[in-house]
């Protein structure tokens, strides 16, 4: 990070200084990344995913996770085994396994999302949810692609 990049990273994150971005899954609001704040280990987000969503099945090369619920239920898969998630639990996945949640049900789900390092060579995630064995545990289905910014349907 520049020396004037470090002097407008945040070190108390707001509402309104979240970095918002939209994904097929939902919205994200940043609350650490590096250029929002000075971390060079964590990485965190809020989430809030639509009912009939998911996140499919991927995994981070050179991260580790904890995901939190906030409010709702999330079908969270850590490696082959899958279990509901709701308000209160959490998940721990090792970095290189494969995970994925979604959510089944008909209210969203909202949770928190930490990752480390925040800083790593390589891709951020890899995608493996169209591969064996992940494709017959749990049917992929086609992202709608959305605006980053705006959460739009685009197309």
């Amino acid at each position: 990070m520049s020396p004037s990049a470090a002097a407008k990273a945040l070190r108390f994150v707001t509402s309104k200084s979240a970095q918002i971005e939209f994904a097929p899954w939902g919205k994200h609001w940043w609350l650490s990344r590096p250029g929002l704040t000075e971390t060079k280990n964590l990485l965190f987000v809020r989430v809030t995913m639509p009912p009939g969503t998911g996140h499919q099945f991927h995994y981070h090369p050179a991260r580790e996770e904890i995901i939190y619920v906030l409010d709702g239920v999330g079908e969270q898969w850590v490696d082959r085994k899958c279990r509901p998630l709701k308000a209160g639990e959490s998940a721990f996945i090792p970095k290189n396994t494969v995970h994925a949640i979604y959510n089944s049900s008909k209210k969203p789900v909202s949770f928190l999302a930490i990752l480390s390092p925040a800083e790593a060579k390589g891709p951020f995630l890899v995608d493996c949810y169209h591969d064996e064995p992940w494709c017959c545990l749990r049917e992929p289905f086609p992202y709608r692609e959305v605006d980053p910014k705006t959460g739009k349907r685009k197309g």
